[in-house]
């Protein structure tokens, strides 16, 4: 950690502040965020649906409470979208394709991938995408 004069610095926001969890976007509910509110309004819209993967700018975040109790303007139809409020957790298929992305990366570099591929004379070496060449004979 750095020092300074008055000692190690610290954090300007304590910690306890921060939170990886997306909070609902109501004012004064600190409640977690299960789904995501957006308006189209070309159609007079309103769509309901689980919590998006990214924060939107023009997306609201909001709470099971929130979102149950969620009602539109008067003219305007509420999409809802099926959501899951239960904690989201990898399927095995996400992750046998992590372990076999891990296996492709660990497996060493074939260099004769092509097998029919012709190899310059010149090429001493290689190293992804770039390639050592010998000096050219005087």
């Amino acid at each position: 950690m750095a020092e300074s004069r008055r000692g190690p610095l610290k954090s300007a926001v304590p910690s306890n502040l921060v939170s990886p969890v997306r909070r609902c976007s109501r004012t004064a509910c600190g409640r977690p965020a299960v789904a995501t509110l957006t308006y189209v309004y070309a159609d007079s819209t309103a769509v309901l649906g689980p919590l998006a993967t990214y924060a939107e700018p023009h997306c609201y975040d909001l709470c099971s409470e929130h979102s149950e109790r969620l009602t539109a303007p008067r003219g305007w139809e509420v999409v809802r979208l099926a959501t899951d409020t239960g904690p989201v957790r990898p399927s095995g298929d996400d992750l046998e394709a992590l372990a076999n992305a891990v296996r492709e990366a660990a497996r060493p570099q074939d260099r004769n991938r092509g097998g029919a591929r012709d190899i310059d004379p010149m090429e001493v070496a290689r190293r992804g995408h770039l390639r050592v060449l010998r000096s050219p004979e005087p």
